[in-house]
């Protein structure tokens, strides 16, 4: 099976049209003001409009209400939202678009629960818990807390880069990983040749786990 890959954080053009050549799946633009990676929506719809076919946009949101969300559908081509933060599954499954769960991995969290709580959503993406921050920490967590049945649904983050992925790919075999600071120069700005490298490794990951 070959591991989808995840660019979040984008806010410049140049940067979603790297991702794209370097085999990406899927770009994330993040509409949470508190990121060093947030866009303005008019930004993001000019991202979203240059991406070629077949690459998902997927829109970030952190315990966003309803009407902003709705905004921004209405003005950016959006495939998938990404919630990431305490948002209810009742309220994930009414916003109009299919969505992804994120899962921050603090202690005691149980995933097999989790997945069956989020029942109404594509998939969860499980990510570090650092308290005050509901993402892109830089962070990795332990691996071995992901249950080995549903390792395969589940869309990696946390910490991941270039040097790792390759290891993610071969001790989780997830779904898909995703990836933010990983491949930036400084925060919202990518770097072409590190979005490559990662997406090399996790092909590498891929040929090592057949």
């Amino acid at each position: 099976m070959r591991t989808r890959v995840k660019i979040c954080g984008i806010t410049r053009i140049e940067d979603g049209l790297a991702a794209a050549r370097a085999g990406a799946d899927a770009i994330g633009l993040v509409f949470y003001p508190n990121s060093s990676r947030f866009v303005e929506t008019e930004m993001a719809a000019s991202i979203a409009r240059a991406m070629p076919p077949f690459i998902s946009k997927v829109a970030l949101f952190v315990n966003a209400p309803a009407d902003e969300i709705s905004a921004v559908l209405q003005q950016v081509p959006i495939d998938l939202i990404q919630f990431h933060g305490n948002e209810c599954p009742e309220y994930c499954a009414g916003q109009g678009r299919p969505y992804i769960k994120a899962i921050r991995m603090k202690e005691g969290i149980d995933l097999l629960a989790e997945r069956e709580k989020y029942d109404t959503a594509c998939g969860l993406l499980v990510d570090s818990y650092v308290p005050g921050i509901p993402g892109g920490t830089g962070e990795t967590f332990n691996w071995s807390l992901i249950p080995r049945e549903i390792a395969g649904e589940i869309v990696l983050a946390g910490g991941l880069g270039p040097r790792n992925v390759h290891d993610a790919v071969i001790t989780v075999s997830p779904w898909g990983v995703d990836v933010s600071g990983g491949v930036e120069v400084s925060g919202g700005i990518k770097y072409e040749t590190a979005i490559q490298q990662f997406v090399t490794g996790v092909q590498h990951g891929d040929r090592n786990n057949h």
